[in-house]
């Protein structure tokens, strides 16, 4: 049933996690009257007094001031507005396919309330083609409505566009604002249409294209990143098999005039690197060896790490009978001073070192008040970083959080280091 055609919000923001909140508050900044739907009750509860559930800088503001003017409002459901701007998660099954059941049911609960002119704008990361996809499940149950197709000239009743975010977590109410945004539209005139919205708060270039070319802009971007970083963790194999240090070699190798060289890590993680460039895998297998083979180093280097820890944890036994080694994990987030543990090799890591017989793991994680299920046992606690170190035997450097630079590095004598970021050179 069509929706009635008076327009209660300017813009409905479905998904309030880590990119749907904070467009949806850097959007009411600038007046824009905006719906948050999320499917969570503790989200709603949160958002709804004024508070947030993610750990991201400046957001908790611009929040409490968006609710308190009731610029922002929040619901289950999602309620009649000009433009919808769909920001869920996009995971992949197994085998590395990608699983788009939430931007389905976002679709469709979008639907009921559209009404003629209103835009729909698919934010999340997917692979190429899915945004004509949401097109297809919108018409579908909105027959009533006209949708546009690639080629048409004519002006359809509702609007469709595709618009990845290109944030770094941390600097995300920053950047949503002042990063180039690259937008395509199914047809030019939503591209367009789409472009106008966007520049009411965005204070980058809005870059208009077809909807296909900045799906895979999106993948691109992520994909590059990944090459490079598999670049980085390879080496550190390489320098590992000739005991060379890696942190050496790369500052060094970095002061040719060409030459940028990343840091290695644990693995890679979050939502968008470590899933992005399968996306592109699974569409283009033949044509994507290079990215393929990127990912697969990535995804060894947590195993690398793993089989380095196991080894320390045997030298330690060596020493003398111990009934438990108690093992430093420090750091669970996919990257550095987040809350943001999507994806990470950090938490898989430390899931693993979980059933080592004779482990205990003191995980220091500063930026989380509880351990996500996966650690809830009887052989791992959430502590202080520094009663970590004090009370462990082997300590394992996952991710190099600025609270882990004060730490008393008098604390690690006699201990056995697993340093994957280099925090202690």
């Amino acid at each position: 049933m069509a929706a009635e055609e008076t327009t209660t919000y300017d813009a409905c923001v479905i998904g309030l996690g880590y990119i749907g909140l904070p467009t949806a508050a850097i959007a009411a900044q600038r007046s824009i009257r905006v719906l948050g739907v999320d499917i969570d009750a503790r989200v709603i509860e949160a958002v709804s007094r004024g508070t947030i559930h993610i750990e991201e800088p400046g957001l908790a503001e611009q929040v409490a001031h968006a609710v308190e003017r009731k610029m922002l409002s929040v619901a289950r459901l999602p309620e009649p507005a000009s433009v919808f701007l769909i920001a869920v998660p996009t995971p992949f099954t197994d085998g590395h396919v990608p699983d788009l059941k939430y931007v389905r049911s976002a679709a469709l609960s979008v639907a009921p309330v559209l009404k003629r002119g209103d835009l729909v704008v698919l934010e999340s990361t997917c692979p190429v083609g899915a945004t004509e996809q949401m097109c297809e499940w919108l018409a579908h149950a909105r027959p009533d409505l006209t949708f546009p197709h690639r080629g048409d000239t004519a002006t359809p009743d509702v609007f469709v566009a595709y618009c990845p975010e290109r944030v770094l977590p941390g600097r995300t109410c920053i950047e949503l604002v002042k990063n180039d945004r690259v937008i395509g539209g199914i047809t030019p005139a939503c591209a367009h249409r789409a472009a106008a919205f966007y520049r009411r708060f965005v204070e980058g270039d809005c870059a208009v294209t077809d909807v296909r070319t900045a799906e895979l802009c999106k993948l691109s971007e992520n994909s590059f990143r990944d090459v490079n970083i598999a670049f980085a963790n390879e080496l550190s194999l390489v320098a590992a098999r000739f005991n060379v240090d890696v942190w050496t070699l790369i500052r060094l190798a970095n002061r040719h005039p060409r030459v940028n060289i990343l840091e290695p890590g644990p693995g890679v993680g979050g939502h968008c690197i470590a899933v992005d460039p399968w996306f592109i895998v699974s569409g283009a297998p033949d044509e994507s060896r290079l990215i393929r083979k990127a990912r697969e180093v990535n995804d060894y280097k947590p195993q690398w790490v793993l089989d380095k820890v196991r080894r320390a944890i045997a030298g330690h036994r060596e020493k003398g009978p111990v009934e438990n080694v108690c093992i430093a994990v420090m750091g669970l987030a996919f990257k550095p001073d987040v809350d943001d543990l999507r994806e990470s090799p950090a938490v898989a890591i430390a899931h693993a070192l979980m059933r080592e017989p004779g482990c205990q793991l003191l995980i220091a994680e500063p930026h989380i008040d509880t351990l996500p299920a996966e650690l809830q046992g009887p052989n791992a606690w959430l502590i202080e970083a520094d009663a970590a170190i004090a009370m462990a035997d082997v300590c394992v450097v996952l991710v190099k959080h600025r609270a882990f630079l004060s730490l008393d590095l008098a604390q690690l004598t006699g201990k056995t280091i697993v340093d994957t970021k280099g925090l202690w050179q």
